[in-house]
């Protein structure tokens, strides 16, 4: 789970990281106002979206007066941010974070991610902040500082000054790295992070450190027990589809495909999305819907899968071993019926009670294609995409 810039950097300087005074608006006025409150002669303004690259495309800027902050914001409320981590239909902005601005000697770069290869935590860090991190490696892997962390341990002391006498921090300067990387830790560590990250952390003309810029984002299963963590969820930035299906236990990823995917297993979506590619087609989604799936949540997945307005056809592909066809099979004839479905759909079923499930398709009377084979089910569903489009024509 995503959360937004001031939300992070709140979370931060709880523990201990050094962050611009500021404030959040949701008007325009009260942008004017929260650059008044701040005081001091220049203020930046920022759009609070789930994307990176927002001063790029036009959501940041540093405004002089209170009357310019409060025009900017009016420009940014209710807009659209595109950027190059959106698709095309890019984020709505609904707040804005109103900061005072920073004396930047030097621009830093600091990253908290969970390595896999290592199974632990790796801090990333680069004397050239204001990057995005892909663009700084591929043109700059030299400048990255890499250490991973013993979770036995934790991260100490020593490894926090030889990273920053890596950036080329000067003495005093090494302390105040200290306390920002062990911060950083702590947050990570506490609150079941999968990534911090501060772009720009920058030297002041005083030699202070600050956080310019902050992004965190959390493991969706240890919410249970972060319910502080879980309260700052903003659904406004989130995919309305993905959204929902998360609320009924589904596994959903939105596509720019037409032919709408429920299956069982992530390793099976995927190889079926890689076959309707190779027959011709584009997946819709991704959607997995577990184990133990009943009529009702087979119904659930139907419904989840026809918010997508460009879907054309579903592919049902279900390999039961702790689910049953049956099931399933109950599941896609009461979709139908309840859904009042247009759309062809073509059903592959194997495993557990898979007679029984073909039998419930076959007598239910309704147009339902059914397939033996992953291939056969994405060639029939690709060709009934085509057929349904042509007469929709």
């Amino acid at each position: 789970m995503d959360i937004h810039e001031y939300q992070a950097k709140e979370i931060l300087q709880r523990f201990g990281v050094p962050v611009p005074r500021g404030g959040l608006a949701y008007s325009p006025e009260q942008a004017g106002y929260r650059a008044r409150e701040l005081g001091g002669k220049a203020w930046v303004v920022k759009a609070q979206i789930h994307s990176g690259g927002r001063g790029a495309a036009g959501g940041v800027k540093l405004c002089k007066s209170d009357i310019e902050v409060r025009d900017f914001a009016s420009s940014l409320f209710g807009r659209q941010l595109v950027t190059k981590q959106t698709d095309a239909g890019g984020k709505a902005v609904y707040r804005v974070w109103v900061e005072e601005a920073s004396d930047i000697a030097q621009e830093l770069y600091l990253g908290l991610v969970l390595d896999r290869k290592t199974e632990r935590i790796m801090i990333v860090a680069s004397g050239h902040g204001g990057m995005e991190i892909e663009e700084l490696a591929a043109t700059d892997p030299d400048s990255l500082c890499r250490l991973t962390v013993d979770p036995a341990v934790g991260l100490s002391d020593f490894q926090a000054r030889e990273l920053a006498f890596e950036l080329g921090l000067s003495a005093a300067q090494v302390a105040k790295m200290v306390t920002v990387l062990k911060a950083c830790y702590r947050a990570y560590r506490d609150l079941d992070a999968v990534m911090v990250e501060i772009n720009p952390l920058v030297i002041t003309g005083s030699g202070d450190l600050v956080a310019l810029d902050a992004k965190m984002s959390f493991d969706t299963n240890a919410l249970f027990r972060r319910p502080e963590i879980a309260e700052l969820r903003d659904r406004s930035q989130e995919d309305p589809r993905e959204s929902t299906a998360g609320d009924h236990g589904l596994a959903y990823v939105g596509l720019d495909g037409d032919i709408g995917c429920i299956i069982n297993g992530a390793g099976l979506a995927m190889a079926t999305m890689d076959m309707i590619k190779l027959a011709g087609g584009e997946p819709a989604n991704f959607l997995d819907i577990g184990g133990g799936a009943s009529p009702e949540r087979v119904v659930r997945a139907f419904n989840t899968v026809l918010a997508d307005r460009g879907v054309k056809a579903i592919l049902v592909n279900i390999f039961a071993g702790i689910n049953r066809c049956d099931w399933v099979a109950e599941g896609v004839v009461k979709a139908y019926k309840e859904v009042g479905l247009t759309l062809p759909v073509v059903v592959r079923l194997a495993g557990t009670n898979v007679e029984e499930g073909r039998r419930i398709l076959e007598t239910s009377g309704l147009p339902i294609i059914t397939a033996d084979t992953l291939a056969d089910a994405a060639e029939k569903s690709v060709a009934a995409r085509r057929s349904h489009k042509a007469k929709a024509a």
